[in-house]
This record gives structure tokens, C-alpha cells and sequence, in this order.
């Protein structure tokens, strides 16, 4: 598919969507050719899914390589290049179902994926990157294999409601939903950041020490009243690509 074929809003979609998996592998938070990221865009007729191409590598993806379908389309898995199977069961239920999820990142990130793994676990307010998640985290505790069907999608939508952005997949992995793609790899990033601090304190034996409610309250309010600061973040990300010759725009 040919730039001049779709919108100028697909078209940043879609190099937005290949820069932020290319630093995803840099950042090693991805997994083999596993996970899987998505955004809904207005189609001519019905919302439409961008969702990466199935099973390459992260750090080769172009923005021409993005996949397009269909939200509604009940083909999609018979297409020649369908979605991977587990992909299109919980992305296109969680983008029906939630109004916040425009954007979808699931990624199995080493110190989240830890964290998750832990019996009852509840993601601690500990450091100043922790309290960006402050009440917006939802935990899935029972894992039920991979998600190979249309009810594992709807069980994961239902665990996201009440506006919460962060799901804990136990034993599997994690799912951050939002309005932009650089919100959604901003959120990623801080949220592996805090993640590896809880994993490094636990380990220490030593006694957490946690950050009172109405403080981590009022800094998770901080976080989201700074101005721009996801795409500022997001925006020099890409020009790094861009200094390195990387062709993630193509």
C-alpha cells in the first residue's frame, strides 16, 4: 500500500506505529515476533484496525508494512495476510468495547511480566514513575492460555472498564490502551521504569516504603497536567531514527 492511497492521518499513524516497535525491540520490551500493537482509525465507511504485520521483528518494521482491516469484518482470519490469531481476538474486542482504547500495546516486558507473575501482586506506589499509574491499573488473574478465541477477548474488555489504561495479564504479559501512540509507548516506557525499581526493591528484602495515597494521587494528576510531554518524549524518539538513516517511514 502506497502512502498516496491512504490519509494523511493514516499516514502518520502508520510511521508513528513503526517507530514506536522499532524502539520497543531497542528497548528489548518485546518479545521474539509475539506482541502485537493497534490503532482504530476512521475508515471510509466503518472505524478500520492498523495492527503490525504478523510474525516480523519489530526492529524491521516499516510504516508501509502496517496491516489494515476491517473492525467488523468476520474474513479477517482467512485473509493471506491475516493478523496472528490471538492479536485479532483481544485487540478487536478491547477497541470495541473501550472508548479509551484507540491505541493498544500488549507486550510481555521482562520487570512488568515479573510483577505479574507474583501471586495477588498490586502494583506498588513506590517511586515517582509509579504514580503515573495511580488507580488506573486492572489485574487479570486468571490466566487461560493463549487467546485463542472470542471470549478471552471479551473477558480481558470487561477487566478494563471503569477508565482504567493498564491491564496485568497474570502470568502472560501486559495490555496499555490510550488515545494516541505516543501516550500509549510514553505509558509503556515509565511503566517498565517503575516496574524495574518494584523488582529490584522487592528483591533487596528490604521494607518498601510506599508513597501515601493523596500524594501519589496528586502527583498521578501532575503527570497527566504536564504539557505535551508524551510526544515530546515520542517526537525525539523519532528523530533519533530519523539521525540514523532508519527507514521506518517507507
Amino acid at each position: 500500500m502506497t502512502q498516496n492511497l491512504i490519509s494523511k492521518e493514516e499516514a502518520q499513524v502508520r510511521i508513528d506505529l513503526a517507530a514506536a516497535l522499532r524502539w520497543t525491540a531497542r528497548l528489548d520490551l518485546h518479545e521474539a515476533v509475539a506482541n502485537h500493537y493497534s490503532v482504530v482509525i476512521e475508515g471510509e465507511e466503518k472505524p478500520e484496525i492498523l495492527l503490525n504485520p504478523k510474525l516480523k521483528h519489530f526492529s524491521r518494521v516499516k510504516a508501509s508494512d502496517i496491516v489494515k482491516f476491517d473492525l467488523d469484518a468476520t474474513d479477517v482470519l482467512s485473509r493471506p495476510d491475516a493478523p496472528d490469531i490471538s492479536a485479532w481476538y483481544l485487540h478487536s474486542h478491547l477497541h470495541k468495547q473501550l472508548p479509551q482504547a484507540k491505541v493498544i500495546f500488549h507486550t510481555h516486558m521482562p520487570n512488568t511480566l515479573a510483577l505479574a507473575c507474583m501471586k495477588d501482586f498490586e502494583f506498588m506506589m513506590l517511586d515517582q514513575n509509579a504514580t503515573r499509574f495511580y488507580n488506573r491499573i486492572a489485574y487479570d488473574r486468571d490466566y487461560n492460555g493463549l487467546a485463542m478465541d472470542d471470549q478471552e477477548g471479551e473477558r480481558c474488555a470487561k477487566l478494563l472498564g471503569d477508565g482504567k489504561t493498564v491491564l496485568f495479564m497474570g502470568n502472560h504479559g501486559v495490555m496499555l490502551v490510550g488515545e494516541t501512540v505516543a501516550d500509549v509507548f510514553d505509558e509503556m516506557y515509565y511503566l517498565e521504569k517503575a516496574a524495574d525499581t518494584q523488582v529490584k526493591v522487592l528483591a533487596s528484602g528490604r521494607t518498601p516504603a510506599i508513597i501515601p495515597d493523596d500524594v501519589a494521587k496528586m502527583a498521578c494528576e501532575q503527570w497527566h497536567e504536564y504539557p505535551g510531554f508524551s510526544d515530546y518524549h515520542f517526537n525525539e524518539l523519532k528523530a533519533i531514527l530519523d539521525d540514523e538513516g532508519a527507514a521506518f517511514r517507507e
